[in-house]
């Protein structure tokens, strides 16, 4: 790819953030339907449930490490999530966890 085409590349994927983020409040200037704001409650929540369930999915808890790594970055993030009430920090505790686990210990 020529210097051109990352830069314009890289523009249209900056645009298309900018539009997906600006477009909801759009089209809700005058206040969004009940059901618009029941899903902005709910979905994040199912969302972080789900991602959970598909890095779960393919462990094998009959080779390797049993998926020790895996329960022990779940504990971690559940610990500084009740300690913190913070979903970032707990999303952090836990990758740097797990990664640290998988690349140091397993």
């Amino acid at each position: 790819m020529t210097l051109v085409q990352q830069v314009v590349t890289v523009l249209i994927a900056g645009a298309a953030t900018v539009l997906t983020r600006f477009l909801p409040f759009a089209a809700f200037r005058k206040g969004a339907p009940a059901y618009i704001r029941y899903l902005g409650s709910a979905l994040p929540g199912a969302v972080f449930g789900l991602l959970v369930i598909y890095c779960l999915k393919d462990i094998n808890v009959t080779a390797g490490a049993h998926g020790a790594p895996e329960a022990l970055g779940i504990l971690a993030t559940a610990a500084v999530y009740l300690w913190r009430r913070d979903m970032l920090w707990a999303i952090l505790a836990g990758t740097l966890s797990y990664m640290a686990l998988v690349n140091l210990v397993f």
